[in-house]
Parts: structure tokens; C-alpha cells; sequence
């Protein structure tokens, strides 16, 4: 299993983007197409290669009056990264 980057980043493979005709955020990369959902949009967004990841779950956690997020938010980017998403 890969480990979560210190500070993650959109892999160069892949652009994050605005999809008008999905009506929401996808992954573009060569073969394809990723939708995503609203919290996996949310994340990547956030995921700038600047931000460690405790600053991505706080920055989250205070854009969404909430808390408790940091356990999902570090499996998402454990999948993400396991996809090739994030370096």
C-alpha cells in the first residue's frame, strides 16, 4: 500500500477540472474520465502540493462548519494516491 504524501499533489497525468456536461468536478487523464463526487472534489482541491494534510481536513473541517473529518479525509487520499491520483 502506497503512503499518503506529506503534502499532496495532483499527479501530472491527471487535470482536475469543472465539467459542465457532468455537472460536476472530474479527473481527466489520457484513457479517460474520472466523475467525482462532492468530498473527493473538495479534497483534491485542496491537495496542492503547498498544504499538508492536516491543514486540508482543517481548512474542511472550518469551510464546512464541521469536525471529525480527518479519518475519511486520510482514506481518501490512501485511495487516491493507491490510484495514482496524488504524488
Amino acid at each position: 500500500m502506497n503512503d499518503v504524501p506529506d503534502k499532496p499533489q495532483l499527479s501530472r497525468l491527471f487535470r482536475f477540472q469543472w465539467e459542465e456536461a457532468q455537472g460536476n468536478y472530474v479527473l481527466l487523464y489520457p484513457e479517460g474520465m474520472v466523475k467525482l463526487n462532492q468530498s473527493a472534489a473538495e479534497i483534491l482541491k485542496r491537495c496542492n502540493g503547498e498544504r499538508d494534510i492536516v491543514h486540508i481536513v482543517t481548512d474542511l473541517e472550518q469551510s464546512f462548519s464541521t469536525a471529525g473529518l480527518e479519518q475519511d479525509v486520510r482514506a481518501f487520499l490512501r485511495t487516491a494516491t493507491e490510484r495514482g491520483w496524488l504524488v
